[in-house]
C-alpha cells in the first residue's frame, strides 16, 4: 500500500525523528540495553533515530501500527498523518500533506 504523501520527504523524516526520540526507551527496538544505548555519543543515538525514522516511514506503508520501545507509531492513512505516541500519551503528529 504504502505511505502516500506530497511534502518533503527530509522534512517527514527529520519531524518523524524528533518525535521518535521523546521515547524514552526507542532503544528496545534495537533490542539495545539502557546502559549500552547511553553510552553512544548524542550524535550517534540520533543516527540510529534517524535510520529508525527512514525505516518506519516504509513500515508503516505495510503496518499501520508499529510499536517502538514504550511508544506506538501509527499510519492514518485517511487523515494522511503519522502519530507518534510516547509513554507520556503526549501525541506528536506528523503532516504527509
Amino acid at each position: 500500500m504504502g505511505v502516500k504523501y506530497n511534502r518533503e520527504y527530509k522534512q517527514i523524516s527529520e519531524e518523524l525523528a524528533a518525535a521518535i526520540a521523546t521515547i524514552d526507551d526507542c532503544y528496545e527496538f534495537f533490542e539495545m540495553e539502557r546502559s549500552d544505548w547511553l553510552n553512544l555519543a548524542r550524535n550517534e543515538r540520533m543516527d540510529c533515530i534517524r535510520t529508525l525514522s527512514d525505516d518506519l516511514f516504509y513500515a508503516l506503508g505495510a503496518d499501520p501500527v508499529v510499536y517502538v520501545g514504550s511508544g506506538v507509531v501509527a499510519y492514518d492513512a485517511r487523515q494522511h498523518l503519522i502519530k507518534v505516541t510516547p509513554a507520556t500519551k503526549i501525541v506528536h503528529v506528523i503532516k504527509l500533506i
